[in-house]
């Protein structure tokens, strides 16, 4: 239909560029496409007519019709992809921060096991493109259960027993949590 190009993205880290991507139809079928980068305000759009060679009314139903039978698995594959993006993300997290606190707040032994847990599931992920939800959830559920620790002690965290973190006989700094009826 057309094509255009947002180009002169400053470089940054992955997850940090947006992008806002906006598709307009207005009533006389005209397609308005327009992309802006949220960090530099450069922005780029596209007006794409309705001319002779393009998609009949009865490809369009058809197209309707199809993106309809095809919504669930798409969302599925969105959830699938959003649980692959929080577990990848997790890990390098983790990795980052081990890494720039050195060994000055952590023993070697917590630094290495969470080494060793976050590439565990960086390299699960590399050889599990095609896992489901459920299992991606699950690595993320084992990977948080080995890390939690020791980026408690990381940054500071004292554990406290009982519902929330917290107990009456807790003397951590943060605030305390008393319940009334």
């Amino acid at each position: 239909l057309g094509r255009f190009e947002l180009s002169g993205i400053p470089p940054a880290p992955r997850g940090v560029p947006k992008i806002d991507v906006s598709f307009d139809i207005d009533a006389n079928g005209i397609l308005h496409v327009t992309a802006k980068d949220q960090s530099s305000g450069r922005s780029s759009d596209i007006r794409i007519t309705n001319e002779k060679g393009r998609l009949s009314k009865a490809d369009i139903e058809r197209m309707l019709a199809e993106a309809e039978q095809f919504k669930q698995a798409d969302e599925a594959q969105r959830e699938r992809v959003t649980a692959r993006n929080r577990l990848e993300n997790y890990a390098f997290s983790v990795r980052s921060a081990i890494a720039d606190a050195g060994n000055s707040k952590l023993s070697s032994e917590d630094a290495e096991k969470a080494k060793t847990a976050t590439q565990e599931v960086l390299d699960w992920l590399d050889c599990s493109q095609l896992a489901e939800k459920d299992e991606i959830e699950h690595r993320l559920s084992e990977v948080q259960s080995v890390c939690s620790p020791i980026m408690a002690k990381l940054h500071g965290s004292t554990s406290c027993g009982g519902a929330g973190g917290q107990s009456s006989g807790c003397s951590g700094s943060g605030p305390t949590v008393e319940e009334m009826d």
